[in-house]
């Protein structure tokens, strides 16, 4: 079966129902007036200018590979790639990034509080570029809010393409199985790209939906960015080959602590346990089996099926399909935008699939994937729900946060690549404080649809910084305060295993280490009050189903 989708953008609601409700202070201190916004601006409009800043995207040179759509792509590594960035940026070095594995080294990161906030003030995501307050939600949808997606698109993540090809999506096989005792019903899919504009260039995107047999009708459904697809689908358990798929290398992060994704030793994070009954945390079972206690469905997306993660695969998977093999310019979307877009067509899949409640469909990620899932949240307002896990440096933690991963060890070779090429200046010539927008204000833009972010304990998860996540939910409050809905509740970091799960933001620090695994229990928690399964009376167990 194939299904023939175009992607399209995605126009928000021009309004909501307003409750406003007095703002309260914040630990991390929003600037307080519009004369000290203006003379900040200044100054890095002035630094940005002497750096070749955001202006030079708009007539940056890119030399194409060849003529004609039957050229190979341009073949650079992520060091010629980055390097080549930085001559456009006419920047001759970066600050270093942070040490997670060697508290002997000189740039070894910080976890002393005392100098965690070199940047006190936030920008105000309710104080308009004039100056201007915001103060009803259709001055948030018609002006506050593109200003703040503009910013983003432009300095952080980088512009998806408003023309992307279209998605056919077919259904390689439908099988019927067990999840510890609840039957279900699998579907491997993979979603062919258009290439026809720039035949040099396959993108086939990797996609796995499981549902309850015997559900009364469509159920809501958890996608995860994840790797697992099980025996018998192509490239084989927990890794996609590049015969089939885009592949599927993580770079090196030769900073990070031992035991994240591309450090050594690294380990899985979101691995599906191998036995009858998939492995939770704690005595729990594995999340998808939660899930499905629940009457939901749960999607497995594979992220490097959409864009390869290291700078070297630019040229290739939709990013290079787009540009034709050429390389990006310094306003192009990166890979975590691009892994978002691949999320948004699984979403217009679900819109077809009559098992799916396509308008309760929620998010989840953890480390890299947890940025890549609060990206997409904060890119297509169709997701219902997200759970933001681990996400760090580029995700929910504040960039102006000196705690762990930082925006030096980001704009470094080893990961710059999520990002855009302006991204570049904020570890060069300009600072973290020169940034236009902040982390609070992604999660802003993701209002006023509920949002819970996670970690891990210092001793385990520092490097992700779970305070510096907690303080930019903290400062999202206003937005949805003003939207009508309810922020965390207090802005004090809470004990650690303390569930802020009362309002629409959502946060929890666990005990353990880099993984998702012990806030699953909470999120699905939280998630009950938002997405709601049809009637459970035809829910069909394993032992049902074998009699």
């Amino acid at each position: 079966m194939k299904i023939r989708i175009r992607a399209r953008k995605i126009v928000p609601p021009r309004s909501f129902r307003a409750a406003l409700r007095p703002q309260v202070a914040h630990p991390v201190r929003f600037a307080s007036t519009a004369v000290k916004r203006s003379i900040r601006w200044a100054l890095a409009g002035m630094l940005a200018a002497r750096a070749g800043g955001p202006a030079a995207c708009e007539t940056d040179p890119v030399t194409p590979p060849g003529t004609g759509t039957g050229a190979p792509p341009a073949v650079l590594s992520a060091q010629q790639d980055h390097q080549r960035m930085m001559e456009r940026l006419h920047i001759t070095a970066l600050r270093p990034g942070r040490n997670g594995g060697n508290p002997s080294a000189t740039n070894y990161a910080n976890y002393d509080e005392s100098r965690a906030n070199p940047f006190p003030n936030l920008p105000d995501p309710l104080v308009l570029k004039n100056g201007q307050k915001v103060t009803t939600p259709e001055q948030w949808w018609s002006q506050r809010r593109p200003e703040i997606l503009e910013d983003f698109e432009r300095e952080i993540y980088g512009r998806t393409p408003k023309a992307t090809p279209q998605v056919n999506w077919q259904v390689l096989q439908t099988t019927t199985g067990t999840n510890g005792d609840i039957a279900t019903i699998t579907k491997q899919l993979v979603g062919h790209v258009d290439n026809s504009s720039y035949p040099a260039v396959t993108v086939n995107i990797a996609l796995t939906l499981t549902t309850p047999a015997g559900a009364t009708g469509p159920v809501p459904a958890i996608m995860q960015f994840g790797f697992n697809f099980g025996a018998g689908f192509p490239g084989g358990t927990n890794a996609l080959g590049r015969g089939f798929f885009t592949g599927n290398t993580v770079p090196a992060r030769t900073n990070a602590p031992a035991g994240f994704a591309g450090s050594s030793p690294a380990r899985a994070t979101n691995a599906f346990g191998r036995g009858p009954f998939p492995a939770g945390f704690g005595g729990e079972p594995a999340w998808h089996h939660q899930v499905l206690a629940r009457g939901w469905g749960y999607a497995i997306l594979t992220p490097n099926s959409v864009q390869e993660d290291n700078g070297g695969g630019l040229t290739r998977g939709i990013i290079g399909l787009v540009n034709q093999g050429r390389p990006r310019k310094l306003d192009d979307w990166g890979v975590l935008s691009a892994w978002a877009w691949g999320a948004s067509r699984a979403l217009d899949y679900f819109t077809t699939d009559k098992t799916v409640d396509a308008k309760q469909v929620g998010l989840e990620g953890h480390s890299r994937y947890g940025k890549a899932a609060l990206v997409a949240m904060a890119l297509d307002q169709r997701f219902a729900i997200a759970y933001v896990s681990s996400s760090g440096e580029g995700g929910a933690k504040l960039h102006r946060r000196n705690w762990g991963e930082i925006v030096e060890n980001v704009a470094g070779t080893g990961e710059y690549h999520w990002m855009a090429g302006n991204f570049l200046q904020y570890a060069g010539p300009l600072t973290w404080g020169d940034l236009p927008v902040d982390s609070h204000e992604l999660i802003a833009l993701c209002a006023p649809r509920p949002v819970f972010i996670g970690g891990g304990a210092t001793q385990g998860d520092g490097w992700i910084d779970a305070k510096g996540s907690f303080l930019a939910a903290a400062a999202a409050g206003p937005v949805y305060r003003l939207l009508g809905q309810k922020d965390l509740g207090t802005t004090e970091f809470p004990p650690i295993e303390t569930a802020l799960i009362d309002g629409d933001i959502g946060f929890r620090q666990h005990r353990q280490g880099h993984t998702d695994a012990p806030n699953w229990p909470t999120f699905l928690q939280f998630a009950e009050r938002y997405l709601k399964a049809p009637p459970r009376t035809a829910m069909k167990s394993a032992d049902s189903e074998a009699r």
